[in-house]
């Protein structure tokens, strides 16, 4: 199995980096320490062996965390195979909430408090905006996704939300279609989401819900805070519609390939340089519109890459109305039933893939077990063992 990129220059490079930067949250040790030990022998794992060569393969363990560059496809696979019966046979629209350069550092220094904000605001937005007649009349449901990052691996907040065209009647006895070129318009959304968020955000600085450390500690005076909250104002937010999808299975691969999403993946690393002690990795440069590439210290992209850690049980991805946790199983079946769609029995996902080799299988058509050295076996399992305890204390990290 070919080596991550992204491990091997937290391997060789996070410890000196904490030496000179820390300490940090304990997420942040925890992070690393993920990264560095995914599918190594210090996870343990198991041994396989082919029945017709005699062939032995070692599969080590991975760490499952969620900011692993090399975990997030399986996982990414495993939710999509989850939302597949949750699909409508209706047009679907992409909206993309994203707040001033302003307040980045209050995310960054607040982040549950301020993700939380942000995902309030805009479920609040959508959720306004459906139940009003001019667009849909009725209750929309729709899923939101956080991401931090811009491609340069800096903060960059905000959040994509896939949403169905059209809402469920209040009273429950009709689907209400949307209009087919656009959800809602960009200059209303905009407006609505801006006030929400502001008068959330003023509130929790009031409140101090929000905390002002380090270089915001400078909003403690009342003329620099009045000062921020006018140039919000008067700022044009970035709201906007990307264009919809053609058909619910360009949905599902959106999906895949957008909800569990980490700043950034081990494909876009072009070079590792450990002479110069630099990575070279791909952005967008979405002034000039197209890809370029950017060249950092080892130390810079662990700083840049460990500002997208999300707290320890933050939900990054949310379910909103007729889609939310407490909703979808009964009205779900009702929106299908509307829509004129089949409704499977509710233990229609019993054939879906569990184990990891059938998620892989699905995803490449190739089953993972067939020995790769005949060819013709398939691998059974002979033996395992078991994770290694962590004898010695990272940089103030944790066992």
């Amino acid at each position: 199995m070919s080596e991550s990129p992204i491990a091997t220059i937290f391997r060789r490079h996070f410890d000196s980096y904490a030496r000179k930067n820390g300490p940090f949250p304990s997420d942040h040790y925890k992070v690393a320490n993920a990264i560095r030990e995914c599918r190594t022998e210090t996870m343990g794992g198991h041994v396989w062996c082919c029945p017709e060569c005699s062939h032995e393969l070692t599969i080590y363990n991975s760490c499952r965390n969620r900011h692993c560059p090399r975990c997030q496809r399986y996982a990414s696979a495993q939710w999509v195979e989850a939302r597949i019966e949750e699909l409508l046979a209706v047009q679907y629209f992409h909206l993309v909430f994203t707040i001033p350069e302003q307040l980045n550092p209050f995310a960054l220094r607040n982040k549950s408090i301020f993700y939380s904000l942000m995902f309030r605001a805009v479920a609040e937005t959508i959720k306004e905006l459906g139940e009003n007649s001019r667009f849909m009349g009725g209750t929309a449901g729709f899923i939101a996704v956080l991401h931090t990052w811009g491609s340069n691996l800096m903060d960059h907040p905000h959040i994509h939300s896939i949403i169905p065209g059209g809402a469920l009647a209040k009273d429950h006895s009709q689907w209400i279609y949307s209009r087919k070129n656009y959800l809602f318009p960009a200059p209303v959304m905009r407006k609505l989401f801006k006030g929400k968020l502001m008068a959330y955000f003023k509130r929790a600085i009031a409140n101090k819900s929000i905390v002002l450390h380090g270089s915001l500690q400078q909003y403690n005076d009342p003329k620099l805070l009045q000062a921020l909250y006018n140039t919000l104002y008067r700022k044009k937010w970035v709201v906007y519609a990307k264009p919809s999808f053609a058909n619910p299975q360009a949905v599902i691969k959106y999906l895949g390939s957008y909800t569990h999403r980490i700043a950034i993946s081990d494909r876009r690393i072009k070079e590792v340089n450990e002479s110069k002690g630099t990575v070279t990795f791909s952005f967008k440069d979405y002034t000039r519109k197209r890809r370029l590439e950017m060249t950092l210290s080892c130390e810079e992209f662990i700083r840049r890459f460990m500002l997208h850690v999300v707290p320890t049980g933050f939900m990054r991805i949310r379910h909103f109305g007729f889609l939310s946790n407490r909703l979808h199983k009964t009205l779900m079946p009702l929106c299908k039933k509307l829509l004129g769609s089949e409704v499977k029995p509710e233990d229609s996902n019993k054939d879906q893939p569990v184990h990891w080799y059938d998620i892989i299988e699905k995803l490449t058509g190739k089953d993972p077990l067939v020995c790769g050295k005949c060819g013709k076996g398939r691998l059974i399992q002979t033996g395992e063992f078991p994770r290694r305890k962590r004898l010695i204390f990272l940089t103030g990290g944790i066992p």
